[in-house]
């Protein structure tokens, strides 16, 4: 496959900047951010390096839909529909599960961007016994689907089909080019960085990232952090995608499950389940650095990221860089705010009334 072209849905490069505080804080060495945050439209996130050439092969077939798939707080849903509203595209994000009675979040953020917004409803799945629970969520998922392309193709309106996390040949590429703009600011800015800390979510930007290493002779580890609880065979699929990458683009980089390095243990309580130890992180990067990250995501990561440093296994005298993959928007979901009140407002709030002369 000939390197695939590309449009541009976001504002590259984004910045690599150190934590200063955060380094004298955790480590005896100097640590960093990369702001994959601040790639521009749609608030940001990782998922426009992955977007540019995925919009780019939906345009090159005459789509005019693109649709996609996640968790109703998706952010790689949000970059998809904010994606199609740029390039003159319509969005569907196909979400599994009740839609909630409120909008919030990036589900607002969604509707502003125009996309349409389809629920799966998952109650008559999860009643079917546990060995034919994975087809039935196919079942509904690939039903739901035909329906809405149907729908569109019969106003004319060719549908193209994202995968989740855009976890894809053409969305991984993002990610091992990335690695060259991270390698390049290295270089401008005189750092040195023995480890590189990423989310492994649907995998596409770790296996990009991973690949991307070997094929630009990085001089760090890409370690990889689990943002939900992962199947046994994590680690085998990562390297398969990887495998398929690098054949398709011919780098000639093979990869093993046991040449990878992908912590499971951080996930909190659950995907997008409330925690406290990813809260204490998120206030902690607030605090300590000036940046947030959200409950879902990032916060996870990082916890990950901290904690791998204290326990010594990114040693403290090494430097590290952590990728800062965007998700913000997560914040302002319903279910963590709730959980942010008794720790961050009530009983925190300081009132004065005027008392006369």
């Amino acid at each position: 496959m000939e390197k695939p072209k590309k449009v541009e849905t976001g504002i590259l490069p984004t910045p690599l900047q150190p934590l200063c505080n955060l380094s004298k804080r955790l480590s005896g060495a100097q640590l960093y951010i990369k702001r994959d945050d601040l790639t521009g439209f749609g608030f940001g996130g990782n998922k426009l390096r992955k977007l540019d050439y995925i919009v780019q092969a939906a345009m090159d077939e005459g789509a005019k839909v693109l649709l996609t798939y996640g968790g109703p707080q998706t952010n790689h849903g949000r970059l998809t529909a904010a994606a199609a509203a740029k390039f003159g595209m319509e969005s569907v994000i196909m979400c599994y599960g009740q839609p909630p009675e409120r909008a919030t979040g990036n589900l607002l953020l969604d509707r502003m961007l125009g996309a349409e917004v389809v629920f799966m409803d998952t109650t008559k799945v999860r009643e079917l016994p546990r060995e034919e629970m994975a087809a039935g969520y196919y079942k509904l998922r690939d039903d739901s689907t035909q329906k809405v392309i149907d729908r569109y193709e019969a106003q004319g309106k060719k549908v193209y089909r994202v995968p989740i996390g855009g976890h894809s040949i053409e969305g991984t590429y993002g990610y091992v080019q990335a690695i060259a703009e991270i390698m390049g600011q290295m270089e401008d800015q005189q750092i040195q960085a023995d480890y590189l800390v990423a989310g492994c979510g649907s995998g596409g930007t770790y296996a990009g990232l991973w690949l991307g290493a070997k094929v630009y002779g990085a001089p760090f580890e890409v370690v990889g952090v689990t943002v939900s609880p992962a199947e046994d065979t994590l680690k085998a699929d990562l390297a398969d995608h990887i495998n398929e990458v690098s054949q398709a683009f011919g780098f000639g980089v093979t990869c093993s499950p046991e040449d990878l390095w992908v912590e499971t243990d951080y996930y909190g309580q659950g995907y997008n389940v409330p925690d406290p130890v990813t809260r204490e992180h998120v206030y902690m990067m607030a605090r300590e650095e000036a940046i947030f990250l959200d409950p879902c995501y990032t916060g996870k990561i990082f916890t990950g990221f901290v904690d791998l440093i204290e326990s010594g296994k990114i040693p403290k005298d090494k430097n590290a860089i952590f990728l800062h993959t965007g998700g913000k928007p997560g914040i302002w979901t319903e279910e963590h705010e709730d959980a942010m009140q008794s720790e961050l407002w009530i009983d925190h709030v300081v009132k004065y009334e005027y008392e006369g002369e």
